[in-house]
C-alpha cells in the first residue's frame, strides 16, 4: 500500500500554506528519459466528491474489479459506527458494496491480481484479509499480543499504519511503531500468518516503499531515521540519520532511482523534541524530500502545504501528487523537472491517494475539520485529469 494515514499523535497543523520554490542539490533526471506530457489544470468541473462514512482513511483503486475501496475506522464508544471496507463505483462514487469488519480499518494494501485487501487494524496490532471477490474477509491475523506495562495495564506494543505488499516474496511487511521503539512486522501471504518481527527501527517508525527489484525495503520515522531491509535476508542492512526529521510516507521510483519522501513539520512534534532533547534544531519541513536511496543523501526539497502526508507518483505522465493535510489541498508537481504545477484545494484535511493510471484519475480521502459535523461522513473525491 502505499498508503497514508496519520495516527492522533501527528495531529496536523491547521495554517494553511502554499509553497512553489524547489531547493536541489543534484539535477533531476526524468525517469523515462523524455519530456514531461503537458499538463493541464483541474478545473471544478473534474472534481466530483462524495460524502462516505466516518472516519475514512486509505483507499485503492482496482483495475481488476473496476472499484475503488476505502476503509471506514467507524467511531468510539456506545452507538458509535461500526468499521467497514467500502466498495465504491469508480465513475460515480456510488456505494456498491460495504464489508463489515469486526476491527477498526485504517490503512490498505491492494494485490489486485489476488483479488485481496489487507486492512491494517492500527489498534489491535492486526491485519484483516478480504477477498475482493466475494466481498468477504478471509482472515484476521494477529501480529502482537498485550503486555502490561509499569504502570498494570495491558496495551499492545506496536500500531500499524502503512503496510507495502512484496508479491515475489510472497510477504506483507507491516512497520510497528512506538515511542519507545519500532519493529517490522513480516506476514507470509501464502500462509496468511506473522513470519518474523525485526526491531530496530527507531522511534515512531511510519513510512514504508519497496524497491522489489533490489530486493530491499526502506522504512522512515519520525525522528530523522531512515533505515534499508534486505527482503531475502530478512534483517536491516543499513541505518541513516538524515536532515529531514519527520518523514511520514515514502514512494520509491524504481526506473529513475529515487525515493520520495513527506517531511511533516508539526510544531507539536517539535516541541515535545525540543523539550526532550537539548541541542535539538528542527529540519523545515512541510516540504517533500528526495533521496539517493543508496546513500540517503538529499537531493531535492519540494516546498508543498502544511502537513504533507501521502506522495503518489504516476511515472509514465511524470507526475507526483502530495495531500497536504493541514494545507486543505494537493500538490501536483512534474516528477521530472520538481516544478509546482497545480494546488487544487480540497479542505478540510486530504489524506490518502490511489490512481487509476489508465483512465489518468485521482482518488482522495478527505478528512473533516473541527468546523465539520463531529463524527460525521467523511469524503471521497475523485479528480479526472
Amino acid at each position: 500500500m502505499k498508503k497514508n494515514l496519520v495516527l492522533p499523535l501527528a495531529l496536523l497543523a491547521a495554517a494553511a500554506l502554499t509553497a512553489c520554490g524547489v531547493t536541489s542539490t543534484g539535477t533531476p533526471q526524468a525517469a523515462s528519459g523524455t519530456q514531461p506530457a503537458a499538463y493541464t489544470a483541474v478545473q471544478a468541473a473534474q472534481i466530483h466528491r462524495v460524502a462516505i462514512a466516518p472516519a475514512l482513511y486509505e483507499l485503492a483503486y482496482s483495475a481488476r474489479q473496476n472499484a475503488v475501496f476505502v476503509a471506514s475506522a467507524g467511531g468510539f464508544g456506545p452507538g458509535a459506527p461500526a468499521s467497514k471496507l467500502v466498495k465504491l463505483d469508480p465513475r460515480t462514487l456510488a456505494v456498491q458494496a460495504e464489508i463489515p469488519l469486526a476491527r477498526k480499518g485504517f490503512g490498505l494494501t491492494l494485490d489486485d491480481a489476488a483479488n485481496r485487501v489487507y486492512i491494517g487494524n492500527t489498534v489491535d496490532a492486526s491485519i484483516t484479509v478480504v477477498d475482493t471477490a466475494t466481498n468477504k474477509v478471509i482472515k484476521t491475523i494477529q501480529l502482537a499480543e498485550k503486555t502490561k506495562g509499569a504502570d498494570g495495564k495491558e496495551s499492545y506494543p506496536h500500531h500499524f499504519r502503512e503496510l507495502v505488499l512484496d508479491t515475489a516474496n510472497h510477504r506483507l511487511y507491516a512497520p510497528g511503531l512506538s515511542s519507545a521503539g519500532s519493529s517490522l512486522y513480516v506476514v507470509d501471504t501464502r500462509a496468511l500468518a506473522l513470519e518474523k518481527v525485526v526491531p530496530g527501527f527507531g522511534q515512531v517508525a511510519a513510512g514504508v516503499a519497496l524497491d522489489a527489484a533490489n530486493q530491499r525495503l526502506f522504512v522512515s520515522n519520525l525522528r530523522g531515521g531512515l533505515h534499508e531491509f534486505d527482503t531475502r535476508k530478512l534483517a536491516i542492512t543499513r541505518s541513516h540519520a538524515v536532515g529531514a526529521d519527520q518523514l511520514l510516507n515514502l514512494a520509491y521510483d524504481a526506473q529513475g532511482k529515487r525515493l520520495f519522501a513527506t517531511d511533516q513539520g508539526l510544531a507539536s512534534i517539535n516541541e515535545r523534541r525540543e523539550k526532550a532533547e537539548p541541542g535539538f534544531k528542527a529540519t523545515p519541513g512541510n516540504r517533500v524530500v528526495v533521496f539517493d536511496p543508496d546513500t540517503a543523501r538529499i537531493t531535492a526539497s519540494l516546498p508543498t502545504g502544511a502537513g504533507p502526508v501521502a506522495p503518489l507518483l504516476d511515472l509514465p505522465r511524470q507526475r507526483l501528487y502530495v495531500t497536504n493535510r493541514g494545507g486543505g489541498s494537493v500538490s501536483v508537481f512534474d516528477s521530472s523537472s520538481y516544478r509546482l504545477l497545480q494546488t487544487i484545494a480540497l479542505p478540510s484535511h486530504p489524506n490518502s491517494l490511489a490512481l487509476d493510471s489508465t483512465n489518468n484519475v485521482l482518488y482522495v480521502s478527505v478528512k473533516n475539520g473541527g468546523g465539520d459535523e463531529k463524527g460525521g461522513p467523511e469524503s471521497v473525491v475523485r479528480i479526472a485529469f
